[in-house]
């Protein structure tokens, strides 16, 4: 049976459908004695009286121009407010806009080139925007440069003067931001997304949780008050018991998100919280929930179009994560059946419709071993794995978009949708799991992608990867008739897939996907996280002849009769070192060909070898000097430890100064990269007798920041 929900409709027996009468009863006495006059209406009844849609009041109610308060969780109007849009409900009903014919995108990176195919196939013209520095997307007709992809006004005057019609977010800040929502429609122009309203019911996460549980979807217990002060949030943590997740109200994404599972450490979990949320989303307030240990993360994609109708697509596993980083995403998800299908989809339309939504959107929720599921949050935009849905249904989300933008209908009912297959899809970070997953940054040196799954990417040769975006690079999308075809093709492309210039997470995504708890579909949210990875491999001898043969015939090694690794009556080496490593290679003859993939990177000198699937870089060892000998020999004395960054950051605190004591594993320089906080911590207890940074200072991978000896 279709599920199609009219605008502000519910499931049976919702609990703001009911008459003035039913309300009365139901709150306080002072009701008994009140002006009939003034009586208070539901918003449906608001909605009938008036002849327009619920969704339409709700708008009203959100921009102020009707009087809505709230009474026992449910919203009531005052007739007296009526009066003020009667006028504008007796106007015809609005038509679909003509189409947008020309759209400026407001992002980078894969989601600004997988957007521009979408809209290009439909026939508009392309407007991409860049910073500074960046990169500008290829392929489009035009690239305006803007300060900054966060900044709201030079981005709607940047379509002005393009002259864009709409604009499409993709996904990110700006994406679930109402004010910018609001700012380029009364600019004039489309907004593909919805409502700003419904981004700013959303958004606020402790007031979605309360619509979603007004509207009989279950919610973890927690505390979503405005009270924010240490002494309240405490005494409500006591309340809700341990385990315990700290996390913002503002934004996603993980961060600041904390998990508290000792009292004592909950005081520090909240002001870190704080620090992180106020820094990524500019609010500080803080949810608290009860921390669901091993749930699912299973998500339901909806889309609404502006006349009322609404849809799901099915579910989509995004279980498999990396402190709160999503890295494979799967529909069907293994866990979920038709039964729980429909009982999760009718959740996820009864959230949406509450506040008015329109366009494409995702209401996540954690799923319990007992097939019980909570409402975790609703993201109102494209969500980075749509790929796989579309995948199974045949649909183009992003074109979807773009239709509902318009004004046109949905044109589908629930009962139309069909699923095909099973779908996956791993994320290709820029990152180093070999340091803790830290961020990473370089220049695409070499690129290969494979050709039997669907790629998106918008990275080519040469392109330079920073740590001041997403370190989100590609996604790999593997369509099978069962989910063990798409498996093995996905491991498959990850195989065929070369990227050297920058450190990512393909050697890890291969290893992963040959895990028997992804094999099996057993993964949950905390998993990955309490798994012990693998060593990093050894870099072979191959690999090591392939740097020193990169070296030699892209000009690295040193010029002149004794340059090049000549020796008498013996075969040319070189002296290559790589991490911790030195070896002297036999350079290979020049005819000798070497399967293991390289590049050169000229403006850092060093050669880039692919080693299963990882950049490692291989750099020229320096002839030593007298200085670097007495430094060697301090760094490497022992009870002496060096503390190196182990990414590209900016230094926000450094604990401990010069001749402080300090323990082992204490955090001794804090660094933020990406928006988040990363300690670097002594490895031993002794004293620091070098502080070589200082709060505010940008540090590079490698760089020295202090050094801790145990003698003194």
């Amino acid at each position: 049976m279709a599920t199609i929900l009219p605008v502000g409709g519910r499931p049976a027996n919702p609990p703001e459908v009911g008459s003035a009468r039913d309300f009365c009863h139901d709150a306080t006495a002072a009701c008994d004695n009140r002006d009939m006059t003034d009586e208070a209406l539901t918003p449906r009844e608001v909605a009938d009286e008036l002849g327009v849609t619920v969704r339409t009041v709700q708008r009203w109610i959100a921009d102020g121009r009707l009087a809505g308060n709230r009474v026992g969780g449910r919203i009531r109007v005052p007739r007296s407010s009526l009066a003020g849009v009667a006028q504008e409900a007796r106007q015809p009903p609005s038509r679909p806009q003509p189409a947008a014919r020309s759209l400026l995108i407001a992002n980078r990176g894969e989601i600004a080139a997988r957007v521009a195919r979408s809209a290009r196939q439909l026939g508009m013209r392309i407007v991409a925007i860049h910073e500074p520095g960046d990169t500008p997307l290829a392929g489009v007709d035009m690239s305006l440069p803007v300060p900054s992809y966060l900044d709201a006004a030079a981005i709607v005057d940047a379509a002005r003067r393009a002259g864009a019609h709409a604009i499409h977010p993709g996904y990110g800040f700006l994406a679930e931001n109402a004010s910018f929502a609001a700012a380029v429609i009364d600019a004039g122009l489309t907004w593909v997304g919805p409502p700003p309203a419904a981004i700013a019911a959303m958004g606020d996460k402790a007031g979605a949780r309360r619509i979603a549980e007004a509207h009989g979807v279950d919610v973890l217990p927690g505390y979503d008050g405005e009270e924010q002060d240490d002494a309240t949030l405490q005494a409500a943590a006591s309340g809700i018991g341990l385990p315990l997740l700290v996390k913002p109200t503002a934004g996603g994404g993980g961060k600041g998100m904390r998990v508290v599972r000792r009292a004592e450490d909950l005081a520090e979990a909240l002001a870190a919280a704080r620090r992180e949320a106020r820094r990524a989303f500019g609010d500080e307030r803080l949810i608290l929930e009860r921390l669901l240990d091993g749930p699912r993360h299973v998500e339901i994609q909806v889309l609404f179009d502006a006349h009322g109708s609404g849809i799901h697509l099915g579910e989509r596993d995004c279980s498999a994560q990396r402190r709160n980083q999503k890295i494979l995403e799967e529909t069907p998800a293994p866990s979920v059946s038709p039964e729980l299908r429909q009982r999760m989809g009718r959740a996820a339309l009864a959230v949406a419709s509450a506040v008015g939504y329109e366009g494409a959107g995702t209401v996540e929720f954690l799923l319990a071993n007992s097939r019980e599921f909570y409402f975790l949050e609703m993201n109102t935009r494209l969500q980075v794995e749509h790929p796989v849905t579309e995948a199974v249904t045949g649909r183009d989300l992003v074109a979807d978009q773009l239709r509902l933008a318009a004004g046109e209908p949905l044109g589908v009912r629930q009962a139309d949708v069909r699923w095909s297959g099973h779908a996956m899809e791993v994320r290709i970070y820029a990152e180093d799991p070999d340091a803790g997953f830290l961020p990473a940054a370089g220049r695409v040196l070499h690129l290969r992608w494979p050709q039997e799954v669907r790629v998106e990417s918008a990275l080519n040769l040469g392109t330079p990867v920073s740590d001041r975006y997403d370190p989100l690079l590609a996604k790999l999308i593997a369509h099978g008739r069962t989910r063990d075809v798409a498996l093995e093709a996905l491991r498959r492309a990850l195989d065929d897939t070369e990227l050297l210039g920058v450190r990512t997470n393909i050697r890890f995504l291969r290893w992963l996907l040959d895990h028997p708890m992804v094999r099996n579909g057993e993964v949950r949210t905390d998993a990955i996280d309490s798994l012990l990875l693998p060593d990093p491999s050894p870099a072979s001898d191959e690999a090591w002849a392939s740097a020193a043969m990169g070296a030699r015939r892209r000009g690295l090694l040193p010029r002149g009769t004794w340059g090049g690794g000549w020796r008498t009556n013996a075969p040319p080496i070189v002296r290559l070192q790589h991490g911790a490593d030195e070896r002297a290679v036999q350079l290979p003859s020049a005819g000798q060909g070497l399967a293991v993939p390289w590049a050169v990177d000229e403006e850092r000198a060093s050669v880039h070898v692919d080693v299963d699937g990882q950049s490692e870089e291989f750099r020229l060892t320096p002839a030593p000097t007298i200085e670097e000998a007495i430094r060697h020999a301090a760094a490497h004395g022992e009870g002496t430890a060096a503390l190196v960054a182990p990414m590209p950051g900016r230094v926000i605190a450094v604990r401990a100064g010069e001749g402080d004591r300090v323990e082992a594993h204490a955090p001794l320089v804090v660094i933020e990269a990406m928006k988040m906080e990363h300690a670097v911590v002594s490895p031993l207890a002794g004293t620091v007798i070098r502080l070589a940074v200082a709060p505010g200072q940008q540090v590079q991978r490698g760089e020295l920041l202090a050094e801790v000896s145990a003698v003194g």
